[in-house]
């Protein structure tokens, strides 16, 4: 692949720097989300005590550039009990007055990994697609996915894992294409700092490994008998390799703190235990562990990896189409990309993707067949075997994948208008693929601040679709004590969900509102509180909000 040239790499860094300022320019409108709390709490707990034990159910490296501005920023741990550790954030949060501070740094954590997953896709796309302005749009089509802003503006993990799988899912690629110690080592490394962010890379980039592998036998069975492959023990000896070098930054992650052996012991003997309870595989692997030595920082690694295993085999309270399931549904993934991804990038880019696989097979580039296998294979272990069904946010690495196949259609469209001898023809071809990338790129302004929020035009009642963290994550809180203080309210009946402690919250003299039990007066609703269970505020159906606070949040009056 050739160098790009210092226009190329300028252009990138400003739509790397135009997306990160979108991102940062809606911190100043939503309070914290669900999640937040916890991973600064687990973060700021790393740094200040060098403990880790604050939902070890997720691994400390985004959680550390998470914390790290707001601690260096005077933020500590309090030392609350674990395992919980919202309470720990609230009081960290709280406590020194500096709420908006320290959540805006704990925000600008997540950038890194926005600027890492654009370029990832721009390095990908320049090995598949033809030209620099056609990698650079992939890039473009990628920042106008709106799930895509919204969770980078967050204090999550979920942009921070998109990122880091794939880089490991492209380094991937470029071991399989080029076989080296080389390419293992970057392969090894890029996996290690994945899984060392969020544990979904465990299976995505196992599902990936396989799929792809027999994707390159596959191609190598059709070539011709000239092409040489390395010899298997090579390949068994470079795979030795990468499980070496992606132990080094898990390693680095768990190891570099204050030991603490009796905790550290307690919850590896119980993923063990845990382990040990269950039929076929696990139990086997149970008793394995129970015989097996393993360092401090496997023993935390092993906990965290069981952890998640024990979350989705006892699956999470989630809601879809008006129902509530605890062990969620197979397709809830695909109505997730049917109304949350942008129209014109679910038509392209699944077009795209499709079109590039049958473009590579006939040609035996296997570049161009990755995304497609890589989509159906994540996509398949995440609506046939997760139960944890809270939102789009699980699946991010999928739109990275989309945008190689949009751009791959506009560019080949484009082309081909240019080819056409019939200009009248080729000139309404070109006003219609204009009109659709204007269609797709207006989400940066029509969406906005609502990234994580927004659906698209095939959804008029979100709430009825989708809410935990694609609609409803706590976010409008701040929103509504803005409006309270306009209003005047004197009183106000409260129905919310998040982790915020609205005791320390600027809000009128408030009430709890409890289920099932009509009141009067200023009344405020959250969705994620109406849907939990929709007969608890089914009352409020007879009544018209005065209006919607943000997109998650009804504001009544009840005479």
């Amino acid at each position: 692949m050739a160098r790009a040239t210092p226009a190329a790499r300028v252009a990138l860094a400003l739509i790397i720097l135009g997306a990160c300022g979108l991102v940062a320019s809606t911190w100043h409108v939503f309070f914290a989300t669900w999640d937040e709390p916890e991973h600064l709490a687990a973060g700021v707990e790393l740094l200040d005590r060098g403990y880790y034990e604050y939902d070890t159910e997720h691994p400390p490296i985004a959680r550390v550039l998470l914390a790290l501005g707001p601690y260096l920023a005077g933020a500590h741990s309090y030392g609350t009990p674990p395992p919980s550790g919202v309470s720990e954030g609230e009081d960290i949060l709280y406590r020194d007055g500096k709420y908006d501070l320290y959540l805006t740094l704990a925000r600008a954590g997540a950038l890194p990994f926005l600027a890492l997953l654009l370029f990832v896709t721009w390095l990908w796309a320049r090995r598949m697609l033809a030209g620099e302005g056609a990698a650079l749009l992939a890039v473009i089509l990628l920042l106008s996915v709106p799930p895509i802003l919204g969770h980078a503006g967050v204090a999550a993990l979920d942009v921070p894992a998109a990122g880091t799988i794939l880089l490991a899912l492209y380094t991937l690629d470029r071991w399989l294409d080029t076989p080296s110690w080389y390419t293992a080592l970057l392969f090894g490394l890029a996996s290690g700092l994945a899984v060392g962010t969020k544990f979904s890379a465990v299976p995505y980039i196992g599902m990936s490994l396989l799929a792809l592998a027999l994707t390159h036998w596959l191609l190598r069975a059709r070539a011709p008998p000239t092409v040489r492959t390395a010899p298997w023990g090579v390949r068994a000896a470079e795979l030795a390799l990468v499980a070496a070098a992606a132990l080094v930054p898990l390693f680095i992650a768990y190891g570099i703190r204050a030991p603490n052996e009796a905790r550290v012991a307690i919850r590896f003997n119980w993923a063990v235990s845990y382990l040990l309870q269950q039929p076929g595989f696990d139990h086997g692997l149970g008793v394995l562990l129970s015989h097996l030595w393993l360092p401090r920082e496997m023993q935390d690694l092993v906990n965290g990896i069981v952890a998640v295993k024990a979350h989705n085999d006892g699956g999470h309270l989630s809601y879809l189409l008006g129902e509530v399931r605890t062990m969620g549904w197979w397709y809830f993934y695909l109505v997730a990309l049917a109304v949350k991804t942008p129209l014109p990038m679910l038509a392209a880019g699944t077009t795209g993707i499709a079109w590039l696989a049958r473009e590579g097979w006939r040609s035996g580039d296997n570049w161009r067949i990755t995304p497609a296998v890589l989509f159906v294979a994540i996509l398949v272990f995440a609506s046939g075997f997760s139960h944890i069904n809270i939102g789009i946010r699980h699946v991010l690495i999928l739109y990275p994948l989309l945008a190689l196949g949009a751009a791959w259609v506009v560019t080949r469209t484009w082309a081909a208008l240019r080819r056409m001898p019939n200009r009248r023809s080729a000139a309404l071809g070109t006003f219609a693929l204009a009109a659709a990338l204007t269609w797709q790129l207006s989400t940066l302004w029509t969406a906005w601040p609502d990234y994580l929020a927004w659906f698209n035009e095939t959804v008029t009642h979100p709430e009825r679709v989708l809410v935990d963290s694609d609609l409803d994550w706590g976010q409008d809180l701040r929103r509504l004590e803005r409006r309270s203080r306009e209003l005047a309210i004197p009183r106000l009946s409260l129905a919310y969900r998040g982790t915020a402690d609205l005791t320390r919250e600027p809000l009128p003299p408030f009430v709890n509102l409890p289920p099932h039990q009509p009141t009067t007066g200023w009344v405020a609703i959250s969705q994620l509180a109406r849907t939990r269970n929709p007969s608890d505020y089914a009352w409020l159906d007879a009544y018209q909000p005065v209006e919607h606070i943000g997109k998650t949040i009804d504001l009544y009056y009840i005479p």
